[in-house]
């Protein structure tokens, strides 16, 4: 079983910058084998897809009104993965979403990913 948690939300100012953090563990967890993403919710709204890297070291796919601002990344060795936020806007306040999936392709639908973690609040104000 793989759990994921992540950390590092908060409030920031609008143009502001933010690391949002994904912790991986468990047994049968190998960061070579997972495909990760960050998704994201903001209030009334459906969860949409944000940022993915591969497992297989491919270069990361991003949503088009994240695209220049957000950078997603891994550290293997430390089995997490990253979402740098910069220039962040009020419509990036959302809950951001960890999620994991085995040998997966890039994804934009929720139903490609396994394991979730359960969320780190983003508030940006204007």
């Amino acid at each position: 079983q793989v759990q994921l948690v992540e950390s590092g939300g908060g409030l920031v100012q609008a143009g502001g910058s933010l690391r949002v953090s994904c912790a991986a563990s468990g047994r049968t967890y190998s960061p070579n084998t997972y495909t990760m993403a960050w998704f994201r919710q903001a209030p009334g709204k459906e969860r949409e897809f944000v940022a993915a890297i591969s497992w297989s070291g491919g270069a990361p796919y991003y949503e088009d009104s994240v695209k220049g601002r957000f950078t997603i990344s891994r550290d293997n060795a430390k089995n997490t993965v990253y979402l740098q936020m910069n220039s962040l806007k009020p419509e990036d306040t959302a809950i951001y979403y960890c999620a994991a999936s085995k040998y997966g392709s890039y994804n934009k639908q929720q139903t490609g990913y396994a394991t979730w973690g359960q969320g780190t609040q983003v508030t940006v104000s204007s």
